[in-house]
């Protein structure tokens, strides 16, 4: 019976809700170059380029027409229902984990929902697209809002946290990430490390370098719900009578 369990998504889980990636063949970045976009110096060029790109994907995910999939209501039962400890730490910025009832959540990349005042810090929830009339409320004079999002070249939110539940957990689960992208990349070799089971749940079929004990190839919609099934069951994953 595992007791302490971390939880990776990335972009693979929200594709599944209808939200394009970034890096897939026909991702974002296909059609915006990083450095204008993603990163500080893009946005001290030229803020309003930057916030056209992310105004688009926060129309988009208020649109109506993109919600929480299978995989992400199944994550929200297995907290709900879990007895032991559980995190989820999430690379995306969208909210998806978050209607589907989420709590337990960490937002390493940060949040598309919210803007961050670039002097204090402090973040606001997004009521409105980004522009020079969307300011914070603890600066004199206001300061017009960034996107709350992690860029090249800034460090992830939340990593000691992120460290500490790495090193306690008895069970790691990565869902839909490329596992290419430092620091999330090296999250299975501490979970490792310190003795955890480590499944992946991925489209694609693990390359020889992959150091997930156990890989299950397919869908999330369709993984996730039978993974937790089996984690609320009390089962072992790997065991006979699991997966």
């Amino acid at each position: 019976m595992y007791q302490q369990i971390v939880v990776l998504t990335g972009a693979g889980i929200s594709a599944e809700s209808g939200l394009r990636t970034f890096r897939d063949q026909d991702g974002l970045w296909e059609e915006h170059h990083i450095e204008d976009v993603a990163t500080p110096e893009g946005y001290e060029r030229d803020a309003e380029l930057v916030e056209r790109f992310y105004n688009s994907r926060w129309q988009q995910l208020h649109s109506g027409t993109v919600v929480p999939n299978a995989a992400h209501l199944a994550l929200a039962k297995l907290e709900a229902e879990f007895t032991g400890q559980l995190l989820i730490i999430t690379q995306n910025i969208d909210d998806l984990h978050e209607r589907a009832g989420s709590r337990r959540l960490l937002h390493m990349h940060g949040e598309l929902s919210k803007g961050r005042c670039p002097r204090s810090r402090q973040t606001f929830i997004l009521r409105d697209p980004f522009g020079a009339s969307n300011c914070c409320t603890c600066c004199i004079p206001a300061q017009r809002l960034r996107p709350h999002v992690v860029w090249f070249g800034e460090m992830p939110l939340g990593m000691d946290s992120i460290h500490d539940a790495l090193d306690n957990c008895d069970l790691f689960i990565a869902i839909g990430t490329s596992g290419t992208v430092y620091p999330a990349a090296g999250f299975v070799d501490a979970a490792n490390h310190h003795g955890a089971q480590t499944v992946e749940v991925n489209m694609m079929a693990p390359d020889r370098h992959c150091q997930f004990q156990y890989h299950l190839t397919g869908k999330a919609g369709e993984l996730v719900p039978k993974l937790v099934d089996t984690i609320l069951a009390g089962q072992v994953i790997g065991s006979e009578s699991s997966l």
